[in-house]
Order: structure tokens, then sequence, then C-alpha cells
């Protein structure tokens, strides 16, 4: 993960016109999730948003986004009093999860924000039922003590939570609402205008839905951005892998792809498949988190 810096007088208001995320309501308790749109409402990434002061706001992205937001977010600046830059190295970031979560606050709330000395702790949507929190201080800070867990059983945790980052292996592929951005609080509908806002809201309020993200567990390796198929065209993907992450038993493979409504509908079946039409198959897990009805 990396860290793009957004800091001057004009920092919130600049990023209200730019996230899908109302940065202006953000207070010192939260840190939401937020996705960034092209004029057509396709993510080109998303943040967990730090207002770590009056003037200053970090978003947390993967570490292939910084460089292109920080060049995306700048050609807007403008007149705006604020200044973009990659802050990937003044900051340390750990995961934590299980105990080293709930010690700090037991069953705190997905975006919830608590500090503790130098450090932010950003609690996550958990994975498999297990807590798990981003821990986040200047790069001189002192690392959190405890049991350390592998990075691909964070992966995998992450994977497990329902919630896929975008970067630049999904860039531009899904509106907010095709990876359930809006049941995961990363988008509002009652602030004002961001890029992309009218399709984004167009999606939500007229007709159904037609692509989620959906869990899917495969025996075979599953890779990011792979695409997806149903038995019912063998031609035509129906959908696209925006995280996966082995499984720490050894048993396969965990993945969320976002596809088509009514193919996941037959994904308990076996009627899907990754990579081509004769790929490995896919089952449909349930989400580990409610989907809004109603906004």
């Amino acid at each position: 993960m990396g860290v793009v810096r957004v800091a001057g007088a004009d920092a919130t208001s600049f990023l209200q016109g730019q996230l899908t995320q109302d940065v202006a309501l953000l207070g010192g308790d939260r840190a939401p999730l937020a996705a960034y749109c092209n004029a057509k409402g396709r993510m080109q990434a998303s943040f967990i948003v730090i207002k770590h002061s009056a003037e200053e706001l970090l978003l947390i992205c993967g570490l292939d986004s910084v460089a292109a937001m920080v060049k995306r977010l700048s050609m807007f600046v403008l007149r705006a009093k604020v200044k973009i830059s990659d802050a990937t190295q003044d900051w340390r970031m750990v995961g934590l999860t299980g105990a080293a979560v709930d010690d700090l606050r037991a069953d705190a709330p997905p975006w919830s924000r608590l500090d503790t000395g130098q450090a932010s702790v950003v609690f996550l949507y958990p994975g498999a039922g297990v807590s798990r929190a981003c821990w986040l201080a200047p790069i001189d800070a002192p690392a959190p003590e405890g049991p350390q867990v592998s990075l691909s059983y964070w992966h995998w945790l992450s994977v497990r939570s329902g919630l896929a980052m975008v970067g630049q292996a999904c860039f531009e592929d899904f509106v907010p609402q095709m990876l359930n951005y809006e049941s995961l609080g990363g988008v509002s509908f009652k602030k004002g205008c961001y890029p992309g806002q009218e399709v984004v809201a167009r999606s939500q309020f007229r007709g159904t839905l037609k692509r989620r993200a959906y869990l899917v567990r495969c025996a075979s390796p599953v890779t990011l951005g792979q695409e997806v198929f149903h038995s019912s065209d063998r031609e035509q993907a129906c959908g696209k892998v925006a995280a996966a992450a082995a499984s720490p038993d050894g048993t396969g493979f965990d993945a969320i792809v976002s596809m088509q409504v009514s193919a996941a509908a037959d994904g308990a079946q076996g009627a899907l498949t990754c990579g081509s039409a004769d790929g490995p198959a896919l089952t449909v897990l349930p989400l580990p988190y409610r989907l809004l009805e109603d906004i």
C-alpha cells in the first residue's frame, strides 16, 4: 500500500469535488472508503481517507496507484490552495488481525478510527470472521509488538472480507456498485458533484444493477484480472476477478469477482469457470455483509 498526501487550506474542499465520499463531513473518528472515478463513473483507484489535520488528508491506496493518482489529481488543482504528493516514504503501515484488533476496540464498526500515540488505527471489514485493522504512523514510530502473520494470510483475509480495492490491474473496469461500494460505505449519494457522479447516481436509482461483486471459491489458482465465463455463453465473459488469494489451508483459492447478477445466481450449480469456458469451476460463496436494498 502507499500514501497520497493532500495538503493545504483547500485540501478538504478539493477532495470533496473529486471523490465518491463526503469528505466535508469527515471527522477524526472515521476513515472511510472512497473511490476516484473518470467522467463515465469508472473507478481509477480506491482509497481509505484519513483526515490527519484540518489542512492535511492522507489517501491510502495500492502502491501501484500512487504515482498515477498524484498526477491525475494534480491536473485539477488549478487555483486551489492544495499540494498533492507521494508520502509513502513518510509513513509506516501495518496490518492488524485478531486479538491485536480486539484488544484496541472490540466490535469496532468498519471505517471507524482510533488515534493511539502517534498512530491512527482504521478498523476494516473482518475476513473469515477475523478482525482486521490498518495501523498508520510516521515512519520513525515503532511498529506494534506481537506475533506476526504472513502477508499471504493478510491478503486472504482481505479477499474474504468481500472488499476489493481498485488498482492499476482493474483501472476503469468497474463503476462503484460493481464492487458493492455503495453497500460498503464507499459512496455518498447526498454530496455534491464529483467526476462520474451522474453515472454513479443513475446506476443506483434508475433500474436494477446488472453487475455485483461476489465471493467465489476455486480449486485451481485464480489471478487478478482473469475473466469469468458462464456455461450459457462460452464466448462472452460475464465477469472479471477483482481480487484473489490462496486459502491458508491449501484447499484452493478464494476470489472477489464482479459479474452479472444473473450469472452469479447459477454459480452454485457449477456453471461458472475462470479464465475460459473450459477453465476451472467456480463456486459462489455467501457475502460476509448485507447488500443495501435502498439508500
